[in-house]
């Protein structure tokens, strides 16, 4: 019998071998040219180190004097590269790499077949714990603190941002000024908002600008083929946060770790959320140590990650207004030479985050050494807009008559908000989302105010256009279920036919009732509108002084 398993063993360690020798081999043929990203291949056609461009499959290899380049074909402006060098089509061949990469893949193959037949040896048994103790400390070591050089001048258009994270700077500069005053910090800050508006930059900013550690993880890097892996990284996260502090914890995407929990099993998942919340419950707001999230999909995480004591403070950041993208556009063109009217780009840009800028930006300055200027102007920008707007990412832009009908329907919703006392910061053009403050007690009268909130701008442009539009969707979804629940919820409605019909009679009277005041403030309307289509957003005191000045 032991006969037999040395044997066996044998013949594995000697597969091995053979495996061993075709990895050595296929790392000495491999292919070595270092991938590279557009900006740094833009860096060496402007530099004019470039030599020679071979096409080779999806790649365009480009050759300096001293060393060879890959980078995806389609990731580049081909015309441009083209026209200024030799270009070489590689014919394919089967290359002795190719030959290796089969010799391997078949060897793989035959060592996983040895190796499950033997699934139940002591052998086996050992490898796979092995093989969970490796992952567990890769894991573990590729947690590193990082020193982030951003400041808050190198982000733009965040000033409201900029002043609600101006504590928590001086915080994490000054701990211990807090700590004998016993003031107490969230633990947890969460920023929320779509693609591309810089929250990890943001994040980034705070630590640059405090000058403490930053850990940097996405959320997707916590969760593991192994059950309890996810949530020994968390703890060895904080553990190594709580060393360093003051310092930041910055989980992006955290929507990944922090799903709302419900009929869909997740063993690890759940294993490594509830490891999450166990560490922000274990140390102390004067710990020094600040855990920031960030998610576009706030509706999705975990109701117990906004509890109090953990996510207390959340910052919403939405895409950049005229003001913002003015700035934004500054900065991203303060290093490059161009002619260009701020102004005019940042009017139609409209729906364009600060990453959609940025790659616009690029686009121009791209155009301009395709037309061999070496100044940027206006018009590369209106030349590449379309080409940005219908990548790889969908960018919500606004043509002039929509945003018209966008500006009509959000003052409606700003003007309606003020008469009935529902309070706001900001509305916009393109932010569509209002913060309502929720209370534990609520009467029929706030229920019916918010349902009128709801249904304004839409009774707005109908008004205005004889027409309904697609932007109401929402708010009209939101404002049947407010009448649903004021009729079935709360059992407020008196009625004697049925409840769908209640439901009916209780939306239409707020239709008429809000239809009537529309028409009753239409001065107030047109000054909201000619103040929307200037700024983009306008306040809650903004409102309340137009009102006051007709009425």
């Amino acid at each position: 019998m032991n006969y037999h398993i040395n044997k066996k063993n044998i013949k594995i360690i000697v597969i091995l071998l053979l495996l061993l020798l075709g990895l050595f081999s296929f790392a000495l043929l491999r292919d070595t040219d270092q991938l590279i990203t557009h900006t740094q291949a833009n860096r060496l056609y402007t530099d004019n180190q470039i030599q020679k461009i071979i096409l080779d499959g999806d790649y365009l290899r480009l050759q300096t004097k001293t060393k060879t380049y890959k980078i995806y074909k389609e990731a580049v402006n081909k015309d441009t590269f083209y026209a200024k060098y030799l270009v070489e089509v590689k014919k394919n061949s089967i290359t002795p790499s190719d030959i290796l990469l089969l010799i391997f893949l078949l060897s793989t193959l035959t060592v996983l077949y040895v190796l499950l037949r033997q699934k139940n040896s002591p052998y086996t048994k050992q490898t796979n714990t092995f093989s969970q103790e490796s992952v567990e400390r890769s894991s573990i070591h590729t947690i590193q603190a990082q020193t982030s050089t951003v400041t808050f001048d190198q982000v733009a258009g965040i000033k409201e941002v900029k002043e609600e994270l101006e504590e928590i700077i001086d915080f994490l500069k000054e701990p211990q000024k807090y700590r004998n005053l016993d003031i107490r910090l969230p633990k947890g800050l969460l920023l929320i908002g779509p693609p591309g508006v810089g929250k990890t930059l943001i994040a980034k900013a705070v630590a640059g600008e405090a000058g403490v550690p930053f850990f940097y993880h996405s959320g997707a890097n916590f969760v593991h083929i192994y059950v309890g892996m996810g949530a020994k990284r968390v703890s060895k996260l904080f553990n190594q946060a709580k060393l360093m502090a003051p310092s930041i914890i910055f989980i992006d995407e955290i929507d990944a770790v922090g799903k709302s929990r419900g009929n869909t099993q997740n063993d690890e998942r759940e294993a490594t959320l509830n490891q999450l919340l166990t560490e922000m419950d274990g140390f102390e707001e004067s710990s020094g140590v600040i855990v920031i999230g960030a998610t576009n999909k706030v509706e999705m995480l975990d109701e117990a990650l906004l509890r109090p004591g953990r996510f207390d403070r959340r910052l919403f950041i939405s895409l950049p207004d005229l003001e913002d993208r003015t700035k934004t556009l500054e900065l991203y063109l303060s290093k490059k030479p161009h002619h260009v009217d701020i102004s005019k780009v940042a009017h139609m840009t409209v729906g364009f985050s600060s990453a959609a800028l940025d790659t616009l930006a690029n686009e121009a300055a791209l155009n301009a050494v395709k037309h061999h200027r070496k100044m940027i102007k206006t018009d590369d920008f209106e030349a590449v807009k379309e080409k940005v707007l219908s990548g790889k990412r969908k960018i919500l832009s606004y043509t002039e008559q929509e945003r018209q009908i966008q500006a009509v329907y959000q003052g409606a919703k700003a003007l309606i908000a003020t008469w009935l006392d529902i309070e706001f910061e900001k509305i916009g053009i393109i932010n569509t989302l209002v913060t309502i403050q929720e209370h534990e007690i609520i009467s029929r009268s706030q229920l019916i105010n918010k349902m009128k909130f709801y249904l304004s701008g839409s009774i707005a442009t109908d008004l205005e256009y004889k027409e309904q539009f697609s932007n109401a969707t929402a708010d009209i979804a939101e404002a049947k279920s407010l009448a649903h629940t004021i009729v079935h919820d709360f059992t407020l409605g008196e009625y004697a036919t049925s409840p769908e019909e209640e439901e009916h009679r209780v939306l239409q009277e707020a239709i008429s009732e809000i239809k009537t005041l529309l028409k009753r403030i239409a001065p107030a309307r047109k000054m909201v509108l000619e103040h929307l289509l200037l700024h983009e957003n306008i306040t809650q005191e903004r409102c309340q002084e137009i009102l006051r000045e007709i009425f």
